[in-house]
């Protein structure tokens, strides 16, 4: 979920842009916290079956595919003013990295402690808009948001117990958060803010793909025990997540306000936490269930619009 990550002059599809959250957005914007949230668990599954760098690399070569696809569907140009082209290349490179890291923090960590870790990034994204963006400053309300994340992350690092539990992972858990509000930061500071999100997109996932693959056998033997499950696991975060699920995250920004969106974010992390619980029958110890409450709560606060005296 890029946060923020765009100013969109016009709705995608041609749909006016609203001025407050209605219920279709609503729904839409829990639908998609929830299609992220079952993400992580396809990533932990499908993790059986390919290694955690390569089922990255193919996620997203298999989403350049259907971005393009998308875009001559939709009249989107493939031509990017050379201005932006540093910004996407960073942003690309960026994209690898991260997913290199979080698929192996799922891979040898649980799906709740990875979720509660990875999803405070509009924490730090908030620290770092303070010192950047003189219209972002930190408020009461975001510094006890601020507050209520940390607290939340180091009783996540703290405990030891629950099941399958790494400190490697959920420090890998963690980077990739960082990675993730760079590269939030790498579209606002240079001019590849301005293209159309396709674009945006198109540059992460071109980039990643071949530095993925490349890698991939460095981190271990690229097939595990394949079997139907797994490939359907990695179409579906192809298409619904890579490509498509990113896509409608843009078109909800181009039409509601972008502090409306944000603030459902926090539901994310909430999702994954039970959803791990229930499909994997993960152990979730009770201080990550409060480190979750901590995580979410604190997002939240971060992300509210302040009222208007």
């Amino acid at each position: 979920m890029r946060i923020d990550s765009a100013p969109l002059a016009t709705p995608l599809c041609g749909m006016e842009r609203k001025s407050h959250m209605d219920l279709f957005g609503a729904v839409a914007l829990i639908l998609f916290a929830l299609n992220l949230a079952f993400n992580q668990v396809v990533i932990k599954v499908t993790g059986d079956g390919f290694s955690p760098v390569f089922a990255a690399g193919l996620r997203s070569a298999g989403a350049v595919v259907v971005l393009l696809i998308c875009m001559r569907m939709r009249g989107v140009s493939f031509s990017v003013p050379r201005a932006a082209w540093f910004g996407g290349v960073l942003s690309g490179l960026l994209f690898a990295l991260e997913f290199t890291i979080l698929f192996n923090a799922l891979d040898i960590t649980t799906v709740s402690r990875v979720s509660v870790i990875f999803y405070t990034m509009p924490v730090w994204l908030a620290v770092i808009a303070h010192f950047l963006f003189p219209g972002e400053r930190l408020t009461r309300t975001k510094i006890a948001g601020l507050a209520m994340a940390v607290v939340g992350v180091t009783l996540a690092f703290l405990d030891r117990s629950g099941g399958d539990v790494s400190l490697l992972g959920d420090l890998l858990a963690l980077a990739s958060a960082f990675c993730w509000a760079a590269i939030v930061l790498c579209v606002r500071l240079t001019p590849l803010g301005g293209v159309p999100p396709a674009q945006q997109l198109m540059f992460q996932v071109a980039i990643s793909a071949p530095i993925l693959l490349m890698i991939a056998p460095l981190f271990g033997p690229l097939i595990r025990d394949l079997a139907p499950i797994h490939y359907a696991g990695l179409a579906f975060q192809i298409i619904c997540v890579a490509s498509l699920g990113f896509l409608a995250w843009f078109w909800l920004l181009s039409i509601y306000p972008s502090s409306s969106v944000a603030s459902f974010s926090f539901l994310s992390p909430v999702f994954a936490v039970i959803l791990g619980w229930l499909l994997l029958s993960e152990e979730v110890a009770l201080s990550v269930w409060i480190a979750l409450v901590l995580v979410a709560s604190g997002i939240y606060l971060i992300n509210r619009k302040p009222r208007e005296v």
